[in-house]
């Protein structure tokens, strides 16, 4: 690109040890909504890693000796500056990732806020074990310390939502950090580098290493100085996190796709069914690990679920993110566009019928964004269990329709994927409720709602949906080194 055009782009820099570092290569990032390149990424490999590593490794001594109510300060203070600047963040959020500026600030920013407020709370209130032995004259009591530098690696679809959720707790438990988010949404994550100084967080507690997976994540991973990493991604990437840190015994906290079920009865409530699956469904264009992408309708309410289903799926604008009234913004790139519509494409080769959206109904857009990455929510019915539709993760507006007859054949097929993260039930039975819940092979089961998150609780699938779990007890239990000591008195 010529010198001209050059300027008008955003220039990120890697943040090491407290200090923005230009890199000697970089990666165009693209403005979803209109198909051009709008920022310049840090194409970063070993050396910046290294560098960052050691900044978090020479930090580590000072930050991990910190009382937690002075980390916890710091951690107020940062998420204050963060919410003071939320409307800049929204907007950043919006352009780089494809949302809708409405979903970037009433669910992104505000939960990056809330995740740095509720580690700064939960880390006062952690209490260790203690056991005696009147016999032997002995008690037995716990301690934990914060394990080192932690390797922190976000994916695209919620970008400073899901940092912040690894950051957070992370640098409350005293450990330091090297983040390396996805190179297509980097920019909320750089502007959040302009604040820590501010917040009083030591240089070389939080580095941010921008790049690609295949260079600046694989160098973080096979780092010998970085004990634990915090994943959230792909399953595929996950396999190849744990092949590279096997040799050095790092732990793992994965957290990778999902196939989630919802499962409607025939007694559910369908006013309020109906507009919350469609949103379990399309939220943020469906870029979710936790949408819900297998619908399994109870067959005496089939016709009229479909039909109401798709009514209200239609009511949602696609359209310029940063249009206050859009309801579906860009998708994430254009690869990842044609690799959703391509799952549309085969289930229509295999004879399943399109009820709206992609290839059926018009997608009329704003004359800026006729080069953008949008699709209209899709709607997919009769659909068999084995398709890939049904069984891999698309990640995008698309959902598959199909009916049941009994609650032990939708237990069966519900189960029936490689994956378990998340699932729902709609049911007026609470004892179905239960039943259902608790034979779902699923990390997480919401009964009569969706997305409703207490951030003290366990997240996290089974199965190929990850390893571990986050929230307040598990992220500390992660996130720190548990050591027994034994006094003889």
């Amino acid at each position: 690109p010529t010198m001209a055009h050059s300027k008008a782009l955003l220039v990120l820099e890697n943040f090491i040890d407290g200090k923005f570092v230009p890199c000697s290569s970089y990666i165009d990032s693209y403005n979803p909504s209109t198909g051009d390149v709008y920022c310049r990424v840090p194409d970063s490999g070993k050396e910046e890693v290294e560098a960052a590593v050691k900044a978090a490794k020479d930090a580590f001594p000072i930050w991990s000796s910190k009382s937690p109510l002075e980390r916890s300060q710091i951690l107020n203070k940062l998420a204050d500056l963060i919410e003071h600047d939320l409307e800049a963040f929204a907007q950043a959020e919006s352009k780089d990732q494809g949302k809708t500026i409405t979903f970037a600030r009433t669910v992104d920013i505000p939960r990056a806020v809330h995740n740095f407020r509720f580690f700064a709370s939960s880390i006062l209130h952690h209490v260790t074990e203690c056991t005696e032995m009147p016999a032997m004259g002995c008690v037995h009591y716990t301690s934990r310390a914060p394990v080192g530098v932690a390797g922190l690696i976000s994916p695209w679809n919620l970008p400073l939502y899901l940092l912040t959720w690894k950051i957070a707790p992370a640098i409350a438990c005293g450990n330091t950090v090297v983040a390396k988010p996805s190179e297509m949404t980097s920019v909320t994550a750089w502007m959040m580098c302009k604040l820590l100084e501010k917040a009083g967080v030591p240089p070389g507690v939080v580095n941010v290493v921008f790049g690609t997976g295949a260079k600046a994540g694989e160098a973080l991973v096979c780092h010998p100085d970085v004990p634990l990493i915090s994943f959230t991604g792909s399953t595929l990437t996950a396999q190849r996190i744990t092949e590279k840190s096997a040799p050095h015994c790092k732990r793992l906290s994965l957290e990778l796709g999902g196939k989630n079920p919802a499962i409607i009865f025939d007694d559910a409530d369908l006013s309020q069914c109906i507009p919350t699956t469609v949103r379990s469904s399309f939220a943020n264009q469906g870029e979710i690990c936790l949408c819900t992408s297998r619908i399994f309708v109870q067959r005496g309410i089939y016709s009229e679920f479909l039909k109401r289903f798709v009514a209200e799926a239609k009511k949602w604008k696609t359209g310029n993110p940063s249009d206050p009234t859009i309801d579906v913004g860009a998708l994430i790139s254009k690869e990842h566009l044609e690799k959703v519509r391509s799952y549309v494409k085969k289930a229509q080769a295999e004879g399943a019928r399109v009820l709206c959206g992609e290839g059926v109904d018009p997608l009329a857009l704003p004359p800026g964004n006729q080069k953008g990455y949008f699709m209209l929510p899709t709607v997919i019915a009769e659909v068999k269990d084995e398709s890939c539709c049904m069984q891999e993760e698309i990640f995008g507006p698309v959902t598959c329709v199909v009916a049941f007859d009994t609650e032990e054949e939708v237990i069966q097929r519900a189960n029936s994927v490689k994956y378990g993260l998340a699932a729902t039930v709609w049911s007026g039975n609470v004892g179905r409720v239960h039943r259902v819940a608790h034979r779902l092979q699923s990390g997480l089961v919401w009964t009569n709602c969706w997305l409703v998150r207490d951030l003290n609780l366990p997240f996290g699938g089974m199965k190929a949906s990850g390893i571990g779990r986050e929230g307040a007890k598990d992220s500390y239990e992660f996130f720190t080194e548990v050591k027994t000591i034994t006094i003889k008195h």
